[in-house]
């Protein structure tokens, strides 16, 4: 970020007044003891002036009330804004997110005005994060609720018609693995969000890890009639948490592979790009590919692309890859295939 730059408002104005009026005092004062020390005496002073010792008095005493008065009117300048600060910090407290000060500084153009502005930013960035918040608590206890309506469904059912006990059983576990699974990722998310704090971090073979995803992932695809490509030649040693990484890398190839039609093929490259020191892995798939004004939404938690409610998915995948790409100082990004379908490209450093 460039610095400000500097404006000479009414605050730095007064400290330029005072330190000028300083520095005439002090140097009429060290001329007079400097022409003692060279005669011996005193200067004459002005006919009829008044002298307190050697000092003439009405000049020292027009300073010190030019000093004074200055003094109070810059102690008013500062005390007001600074009452509209305190406001807003009680009000901020209060939980009133919406509180904004810059309009009440009345175009000052010094510190505290910079203060306003930096304040102001704050408060947008935190009431962001606040409504995002709000929105994925609603989202996850609607996306607990749905399974959880379907279990006291399946249960009530049960009771009712007892001949239905091996349907129902299978329900019942089918929500329970539902919910299982969502709650796992919760808690992945959190920790990612969290900064993964506390957790360490190991020597992880990227290509290797990519190579053992793919393997699982492949024969899960030729029994879904897919294929899936892996292109990761070499080695891609690095310190990094390999199960946060693993989660990434999965959660972006399975969902390829879930949006894919029958008889498609998934590709999965991965080039080391020497310059940057980064590994740069691109998943290809030939799905139904996503609006354009949403390739940046569907990295959000619980975000649903219109016809995809059919998959089966927690709607979380691709919000823990985005944040476990950031936690290691990477990106990810996705882009619409010609032809149809997604690339989906994960950047990682050699040091994040």
């Amino acid at each position: 970020m460039a610095p400000r730059r500097r404006r000479d408002g009414p605050g730095r104005l007064f400290w330029k007044l005072l330190l000028a009026i300083v520095m005439c005092m002090v140097l009429a004062i060290g001329g007079t003891v400097g022409y003692m020390q060279l005669t011996g005496h005193a200067p004459p002073p002005p006919e009829g002036m008044a002298m307190w010792g050697p000092i003439p008095i009405v000049p020292f005493l027009s300073a010190v009330i030019a000093v004074l008065f200055i003094s109070l009117v810059f102690a008013w300048y500062l005390s007001r804004p600074l009452r509209h600060l305190s406001w807003a910090l009680d009000r901020f407290a209060e939980g009133r997110l919406d509180t904004r000060v810059e309009p009440l500084m009345s175009g000052r153009r010094d510190e505290i005005a910079d203060l306003a502005r930096d304040f102001d930013r704050m408060a947008v960035r935190i009431e962001q994060l606040a409504q995002a918040n709000r929105a994925l608590m609603h989202d996850i206890s609607h996306e607990l609720r749905s399974p959880l309506t379907r279990l006291q469904a399946a249960i009530g059912l049960l009771r009712q018609d007892p001949s239905q006990t091996a349907v129902m059983i299978e329900r019942i576990e089918r929500e329970s693995e539902r919910l299982d699974m969502l709650i796992e990722e919760l808690l992945t998310l959190h920790r990612l969000d969290a900064g993964s704090a506390g957790a360490p971090r190991q020597r992880v073979d990227v290509i290797e890890l990519l190579q053992a995803i793919a393997d699982d992932a492949g024969f899960e695809a030729h029994a879904s009639q897919r294929t899936l490509q892996l292109d990761a030649p070499g080695s891609f040693v690095i310190e990094a948490h390999g199960e946060l990484l693993y989660r990434a890398f999965e959660n972006v190839i399975r969902n390829a592979l879930k949006f894919s039609p029958a008889g498609s093929e998934i590709g999965v490259e991965a080039v080391i790009d020497e310059e940057a020191g980064a590994l740069v892995t691109t998943v290809r798939d030939r799905g139904p590919g996503v609006p354009p004004e949403m390739l940046q939404a569907i990295f959000e938690p619980f975000t649903r692309v219109e016809g995809s409610e059919s998959v089966r998915g927690t709607g979380l995948g691709l919000a823990i890859a985005r944040r476990s790409m950031l936690l290691h100082g990477g990106s990810v990004e996705a882009t619409l295939r010609e032809g149809g379908g997604l690339a989906v490209t994960l950047t990682l450093p050699a040091r994040g």
